[in-house]
């Protein structure tokens, strides 16, 4: 196998995480040399995304995922992920930095959605997702709609805010399962983990209800380009 490059650190834990859904994407894996070779680039300080995008104070994050996916390029990386749905605000930059083949984790998501049949996806997402229209021509070229939260996500991007300050399940669960109840009300049919931040909170969310993580899309996909 040959290595994946990451573009991590947005945020730290969330990184840890996709390294461990890779490591159990695995199970059959009877040594070391079994598993997935990934190049991490975990750099918490790629500019705010939120301050960016949101508030509009923040830098330009794209000239430091610029510069980190040539870093990963010139390490031996194959091609390139970035687990964060909010910096594919970005991710025509990123393509453009490097000749590597880009693991887009929002057209893995939205491929993943029509497979299992959804129609209108609850957007567990950070509100910079709605205002960059991250997910709206994809989601708009395949049938799918969008359906966000009714105060434009002011209270999802507190539980992420809440997250990335070291708050986990056991705080934020209900208010999340609130959340996605709501969306549920509001006609969605299925949910989109759309903040990996929120792939933290496993478990918290209500059951009756399809699912689909964004970063167990681009798990997957990092999997089968570390096998070509």
């Amino acid at each position: 196998m040959k290595p994946v490059g990451i573009l991590g650190g947005m945020g730290p834990d969330a990184t840890i995480l996709l390294m461990r859904r890779v490591l159990a994407a695995v199970p059959d894996a009877r040594d070391d040399a079994d598993h997935v070779p990934l190049i991490v680039h975990q750099n918490p300080q790629v500019p705010s995304r939120i301050e960016a995008l949101i508030d509009g104070t923040g830098a330009d994050p794209a000239p430091v995922l610029v510069a980190m996916a040539q870093d990963l390029q010139r390490a031996g990386a194959v091609a390139l992920a970035m687990p964060c749905n909010t910096a594919h605000a970005y991710a025509d930059a990123v393509r453009g930095a490097t000749t590597l083949p880009f693991l887009d984790m929002v057209a893995l998501s939205v491929r993943a959605l029509v497979a299992r049949g959804a129609r209108r996806v609850g957007m567990l997402a950070s509100p910079a997702v709605r205002k960059a229209g991250v997910f709206d021509a994809p989601f708009a070229a395949a049938g799918l709609e969008a359906v966000h939260a009714r105060d434009d996500g002011a209270g999802l991007l507190a539980i992420i805010r809440a997250v990335k300050a070291g708050q986990g399940r056991a705080d934020l669960g209900p208010a999340l399962e609130h959340e996605a109840r709501a969306m549920q009300r509001d006609g969605a049919d299925h949910l989109l983990v759309a903040c990996t931040e929120i792939s933290l909170l496993e478990g918290a969310l209500p059951t009756g209800i399809g699912i689909t993580d964004s970063l167990d899309c681009l798990t997957g996909a990092i999997v089968t380009a570390a096998r070509a």
